[in-house]
Parts: C-alpha cells; sequence; structure tokens
C-alpha cells in the first residue's frame, strides 16, 4: 500500500508516496549502504584536516623560525587518524523514540545462590 498525499509548496505541490518524496511507513532504519557512505564522509572531513595542518606547520616554521610552533600543530594532527576510525567506526545516532535496554537492576541480581549447598567428598577405600 503506498501514501498518497499532497503537499502546497511555493513553487507548487508535490506528491508524497511517489519516487522523488517517497512516504516513512516503517520505523526501518537507513540501509547499510547509507549508513557506509555516511561513516565515509564523517572520515573523510576529519581526514581532510590532516594536510592543512601539515602546510601551515611548514609555513608557520618558515615565517617565524620557531620548531615549536610547527610541532605543536603537527603535534595536534597525529591522533587525527585515530580519531577518524574510531569516530567513523560508531553505530548511527540513536533515535529519541528509541528504547533503552537498560534498567539499573545491577545490584539485585545474584550470580550465585546464597544458601550452602550440601557438598560431598569423595574418599579413598
Amino acid at each position: 500500500m503506498v501514501v498518497m498525499t499532497r503537499i502546497s509548496e511555493t513553487s507548487g505541490s508535490t506528491e508524497i508516496g511517489s519516487a522523488r518524496h517517497p512516504a516513512l511507513i516503517t520505523e526501518a532504519q537507513s540501509s547499510i549502504e547509507e549508513q557506509h557512505r555516511a561513516r565515509v564522509r564523517k572520515y573523510m572531513f576529519i581526514m581532510s584536516f590532516r594536510i592543512p595542518a601539515l602546510v601551515l606547520a611548514a609555513i608557520s616554521y618558515s615565517m617565524w623560525a620557531n620548531p615549536w610552533i610547527a610541532m605543536a600543530i603537527v603535534g595536534a594532527s597525529i591522533p587525527l587518524p585515530w580519531m577518524a576510525v574510531l569516530i567513523a567506526n560508531d553505530r548511527p545516532p540513536r533515535s529519541a523514540d528509541e528504547v533503552s535496554r537498560f534498567d539499573g537492576r545491577v545490584g539485585q541480581r545474584k550470580a550465585v545462590e546464597s544458601r550452602d549447598h550440601r557438598v560431598i567428598d569423595a574418599s579413598e577405600d
């Protein structure tokens, strides 16, 4: 079943439920391909600061002849690949209506029963 609705805009009307404007009728998450593209965009955005930081370090060293400023800029760019991988591999953000499964009753469950059990020792005859 496809839901067709008309919405008036400034340029005219558009049909929701058509190929250009699909109607959201499920609570399904975005596809794996869309999630992958979003992760690649995050990774590329963060890594795009790496080369300009190295160029900026070279320019600052040539302008002020101070290696400490250049090393500080290079040092700030060192954790960028690590951070980019961690951020890009993170799951999609949780939606507001997603149920939290944590109930907070950690101390109420016991891993081992508290009562004593009868122990049978093997005796050698």
